[in-house]
């Protein structure tokens, strides 16, 4: 049996509050939600798809659903791992998070591989108390008869640099604490009968995290190792006052004798009441909290509430807080009703006022009622790239004059757009909205700016202007005294306060994604039809399209591309559950719905559509005055699009013919269970089969190839009935057969609006089921298969009266799926069938016992199939069969079928394939493939891995140049082409020229950018944007491209690191320096000149443009604020925080005051 493969195609079903809102962003731009239960990767730079993560059952019970995923949170790093190692679980990836789910199980998975890397689990025994925990890792499974709490949510603390814990809130009141390398729990605190909520990790501390409690009860706790005693706590409580609505939702279950279990997490017990917080990322020890309905800012060194406020009257209640990590006088808060509000901080105090509220929702183009937001999130990975293009956009100038100019000119800059911010919400409709919230202020200070720059010329009017220093440490301005440079600061920080408090808000759309829409009902295949014809007209064939239909319950059909694994539209045609859908060759569907009358006379509406795909236009016809007694129970469309049944319960059955204006032809007044439309004849197979039912083949049959190439084809039918060239649609006949309640089995005939007997050959014996009930019919002539509610398969040959059966020993049969055939199969008698527990198998009827080969596949993944189908992607016999599968969990599934020596076999591939079509590339760092490859160099072997390459490249400097073969880049960025045959010369010369010595092997470079070469050229490095802002501080020193690569690769701390690291070495020479006159062993006079020179040293190549820069951030980006080395920031930053805490009365406060 062969190794199964699958395309790797899924597309999740829409979130829902069953998720709880989870979702997690990382540093590097990529998304994790959960949508059902399954988990969704998206890159919100470019808004595609990446994966789909799908839960597997639980190991006690296989063939049960999955549960719902109720928290997802990144690795922030990479666990360690083996280099060298091909099992999953030991490489080194970026891209691994933990997921918990509604069951209690916590799993480790890559995003990569898509593989559950580890598993924990809790589970609390049904007559145990809520205190009474037990932890089991992957190779232990907790009993069935156990209850276990589901995870509320998860976060990350590091005891230290090498190690990680794994925090996690299972079910309403239990905190526990994980090794996630060994899966084993060693602590857990219950607080009972509190209830969990949330919970954060101190920005300040990665060993602090606290959790919250619906009523304010904050638990404090600080991970200094693995062991039970080297976790310290401490108990707060916050006071609310406003807390009734929960009170209220436990009294009413009081009442109702509904005791709410310790092991239900509070966003299911409380479906609507939303309590979160996060830290400040610019002040220690303050929390900003919502409640319901009241905004509140906590200090915990404290231990009291700094700042709180209810909403205004007429605002819903809040859904989630965000504090902007750039600006720190912003937050940010979701409400339940979709909407964003923006909270301005007044200067010197914690006192924050709502300044903005906007919807997240489009005001067109969406269903009334609007969806719901069920999370919204910020997006920092764009601002803080931004942040180091606007630090490093003005090095390049001449001389210290034109370098304050150019700061005016930003300052005047900032004044008329002072931030970007980039925001992520998710709906219940199974979109992603990217908006971008952008805080823009007016110059009404004329007279003050002029003043500034008057100012700016004066003080610098006595300075020398001297040419920069182009070395490869970056371009290096001469000394500026510091008294001249303070001046600057002061005059540019007093135009900002000026003008801080005139900002207006605006939010607008930037990027969306749109996912499948609700939950799936029906799904639709496309027919390789030999006579279907395009929309136009005609009798040219259709070309078989890679594009799926599936029918939601909110009335949307959803077509799937298959090649790009993504939605490519949504059609709004029905307001009630789509129950039938079907195509009309390649470009046309026709769907239907009903609904229920309630008013005395009752009876059904029953509403039939033609949906063009090409024209977005829906066209109803039978459109009646009156409802009806009968709703339509099923339709069925011919292979070429020209004629359709529609099924009735308990009503005579109408042929249509499917023509511009819609027409009935006839109507049948037969009780017909089902009835299933001719498939186009097979292609003669290339020998016989092992049966002797394929040498009852007919003779004289074209192929699906060459029909579909020639624009006038016609199919010799197996009587010769449907010969001639004539292109009248009356001389081309199809055939449908049917079943009758009582069993019997006939075959009728289309052609034109003449409807007859087919005339087949009935078999020998009787052919008439035991229980007389057919549910599920398939016809391709000359075989008709059918399946009853015992389980058993049947099949006959219309014509030779050949026939057949077996029995499944399985439930019914819903649904019976031939397979498309190509020129060179030796099979035709492949079958899907779908039984009634919705579980799936495949055969092949053209064996001696179809049972033998069979795939048996009782479960698949962890859901349920509700609808399953072929799909005609392939033109050669050699490669696989795909299968269609809509599952009871919303999502879609494309599986590959391998087909070896007559057996079969399916599942995903786990390892990663090249997509076949993407609208643009995604330009992600982190998505690129880290193969093990292993390039010798004279007698040692060196591992490159992808992502470490690309790394190391911008580190040492790329012109770029080298990237233009791959992205569309403006030719500005480089003076002479570079591009022609980058492969055949030495690639050493797209490096930058650097006047410091040389470090390593030259070659290693080259190496590099030919690992890389591939890549470069299918333009999935950088897009054009970053490569933009690459151009610009490219040439401004290793340590600038050090921060933009680490900033490129999701760490946002390394990046600071190196943007402080030169200001702070200046700091500390000078220092030393300080300290010179104190030594004995130096004279005097040998000291001074000493200084002197390595002062004058100092100032030509440390108080350059990057450094003043950096002072100038420190006022406008709280984010380079926080890491100080002078005693006057120091000072400053302490300082500022005096008067929030001057009103507070107690010795403890007085005492902490003290010490600020």
């Amino acid at each position: 049996m062969a190794a199964g493969a699958a395309a790797g195609c899924m597309l999740a079903g829409p979130a829902s509050r069953n998720n709880g809102g989870c979702c997690d962003c990382s540093s590097t731009g990529l998304l994790a939600y959960g949508a059902g239960s399954s988990v969704v990767v998206v890159d919100t730079r470019s808004m595609q798809l990446v994966c789909v993560i799908p839960m597997p059952p639980p190991s006690s019970s296989p063939l049960a659903l999955a549960p719902f995923v109720t928290s997802v949170r990144w690795i922030p790093n990479p666990l360690h791992g083996d280099h060298l190692s091909d099992d999953p679980s030991n490489a080194p990836h970026h891209l691994r998070l933990a997921v918990g789910d509604r069951q209690g199980r916590i799993g480790i998975f890559d995003a990569r591989s898509r593989l559950p890397l580890l598993w924990m689990e809790t589970f609390e025994s049904a007559s145990s108390s809520s205190s009474s925990f037990a932890a089991t890792a992957s190779s232990a499974s907790s009993p069935s008869s156990s209850s276990k709490p589901g995870i509320q949510d998860l976060c990350f603390v590091r005891p230290d640099s090498d190690t990680k814990v794994l925090a996690s809130l299972n079910g309403s009141s239990v905190l526990s604490l994980w090794n996630p390398s060994t899966g084993r729990c060693f602590w857990k605190y219950d607080v009972s009968p509190e209830f969990f909520s949330c919970m954060r990790v101190d920005p300040f501390d990665s060993r602090h995290l606290c959790a919250l409690g619906l009523k304010g009860f904050l638990l404090s706790i600080k991970v200094l190792g693995e062991r039970e005693d080297d976790v310290i706590i401490k108990e707060r409580q916050i006071s609310v006052s406003d807390s009734s609505e929960i009170q209220r939702i436990e009294k009413d279950a009081a009442n109702s004798n509904t005791q709410i279990s310790s092991i239900t997490p509070a966003f299911a017990a409380f479906p609507l009441v939303f309590v979160k917080f996060c830290f400040s990322p610019h002040w220690k020890h303050i929390l900003y909290a919502v409640f319901p309905r009241e905004l509140l800012i906590f200090d915990m060194q404290y231990e009291t509430a700094l700042f709180s406020t209810g909403l205004p009257r007429g605002c819903s209640k809040f859904l989630d807080v965000m504090a902007d990590v750039d600006h720190n006088d912003r937050l940010y808060c979701a409400h339940i009703d979709g909407k964003i509000s923006v909270w301005r901080r007044n200067e010197g105090e914690q006192v924050h006022l709502m300044c903005f509220m906007e919807e997240l929702m489009p005001s067109l183009g969406n269903t009334v009622p609007s969806p719901n937001i069920l999370a919204v999130t910020l997006y920092p990975a764009e601002s803080v790239l931004e942040n180091v293009g606007e630090l490093c956009s003005d090095l390049l100038l001449k001389s210290p004059l034109h370098a304050v100019e150019d700061a005016a000119k930003s300052l005047d800059r900032e004044l008329l757009l002072a931030s970007d911010t980039f925001l992520i919400s998710i709906s219940d409709d199974g979109k992603i909205w990217k908006w971008l919230l952008t805080a823009e202020g007016v110059n009404r200070n004329s007279s003050n700016m002029k003043a500034v720059f008057d100012n700016t010329h004066n003080v610098d009017s006595t300075l020398n202007t001297e040419q920069l220093d182009a070395s490869g440490s970056g371009h290096i301005c001469d000394s500026v005294k510091e008294s001249e440079t303070g001046s600057c600061d002061h005059f540019a920080s007093s135009a900002v306060t000026a003008v801080k408090h005139e900002l207006v808000f605006k939010v607008c759309l930037v990027g969306h994604l749109h996912l499948l829409s609700s939950t799936l009902t029906v799904l639709a295949a496309p027919c390789p039809s030999l006579t279907a014809t395009l929309a136009r007209g005609g009798n040219s064939p259709a070309a078989c399209v890679p594009l799926v239909a599936l029918g939601t319950q909110g009335g949307m059909i959803d077509v799937v591309d298959v090649a790009a694994n993504a939605v490519a539209t949504s059609l709004s045609v029905h307001g009630t559950a789509i129950k039938g859908l079907r195509w009309l060759g390649n470009s046309r569907l026709v769907s239907f719905s009903y609904s229920q009358v309630n008013d005395k006379g009752g009876g059904y509406i029953n509403r039939l559509v033609v949906s063009c795909l090409r024209s977005g236009l829906h066209r109803p016809f039978r459109v009646l005055q009156k409802p009806e007694r009968a709703p339509v129970r099923a339709l069925r469309a011919s292979s070429s699009g020209r004629y359709l049944l529609l099924l009735f319960r308990d009503a005579p059955v109408e042929v249509w013919a499917m023509t511009k204006n819609p027409m009935m032809l006839r109507s049948l007044a037969l009780p017909f269970t089902i009835m299933e439309w001719t498939l186009p004849t097979a292609p003669r197979p290339s020998q016989k089969g092992p049966s002797g039912q394929s040498s009852q083949l007919s003779k004289e049959q074209t192929t699906i190839a060459s029909s579909v190439s020639s624009a006038n084809a016609n199919v010799s039918s197996i009587d010769s009935k449907e010969g001639g060239s004539d292109t009248s649609n009356d001389e081309t006949s199809e055939s449908f057969a049917f079943a009758l309640v009582n069993g019997a089995v006939g075959v009728f005939e289309v052609q034109g609006r003449r409807i007859r007997d087919f005339r087949p050959k009935w078999p020998s014996s009787s052919f008439v089921s035991s229980d007389g009930l057919v549910t599920a019919m398939a016809y391709r002539l000359p075989h008709v298969v059918m399946g009853d509610r015992s389980g058993s398969i049947r099949w006959w040959d219309v014509t030779t009266g050949l026939s057949s059966s077996f029995n499944t020993h399985r439930d019914g049969i819903r649904r019976i799926k031939f397979s498309p055939v190509v020129s060179g199969d030796h099979s035709r008698g492949r079958i899907a069938v779908l039984f009634h527990d919705n579980t799936f198998s495949i055969f092949d009827l053209d064996t001696q016992d179809p049972l033998a080969n069979a795939l048996l596949q009782p479960q698949f993944l962890g859901t349920l199939v509700l609808e399953l189908d072929w799909l005609l992607l392939r033109t050669d016999s050699e490669e696989s069969l795909a299968l269609c599968i809509a599952g009871a969990d919303s999502s879609f599934r494309l599986i590959e079928v391998c087909i070896h020596d007559g057996k079969f076999n399916l599942g995903y591939n786990l390892k990663p394939t090249k997509e076949r079509f993407r609208p643009m590339p995604l330009c992600s760092p982190v998505l690129l493939p880290t193969p093990h490859a292993l390039v010798r160099r004279l007698v040692f072997f060196l591992q490159v891995i992808i992502i470490c390459a690309l790394k190391m490249i911008l580190q040492l400097g790329v012109k770029p140049s080298w990237f233009e073969a791959g992205t569309t880049i403006s030719k500005s960025l480089s003076k002479v082409s570079e591009i022609a045959s980058t492969s055949e010369s030495d690639l050493r010369r797209f490096m930058i020229e650097s006047a410091n010595p040389q470090i390593g092997d030259s070659a290693v470079p080259e190496m590099l950018l030919k690992v890389l070469e591939p890549y470069r050229k299918e333009g999935c490095l950088l897009d054009n944007e970053r490569v933009r802002l690459y151009a610009k501080l490219v040439d401004k020193g290793y340590a600038v491209r050090f921060a933009f690569a680490a900033l490129l690769f999701g760490d946002p701390s390394e990046a600071l690191f190196w943007l402080q690291l030169p200001h702070f070495l200046y700091l500390l020479t000078k220092k030393s320096l300080d300290k010179l006159p104190h030594m004995t062993a130096l004279s005097s006079s040998s000291v001074l000149d000493h200084r002197e020179t390595t002062t004058t040293d100092l100032e030509a190549h440390s108080e350059n443009p990057l450094s003043q820069n950096l002072m100038k951030l420190k006022t406008g980006s709280a984010r380079f604020g926080t890491m100080a080395f002078e005693q006057c920031d120091i000072h400053a930053r302490a300082s500022e925080r005096i008067p929030w805490h001057e009103k507070f009365d107690g010795e403890d406060a007085i005492q902490k005051r003290v010490h600020e």
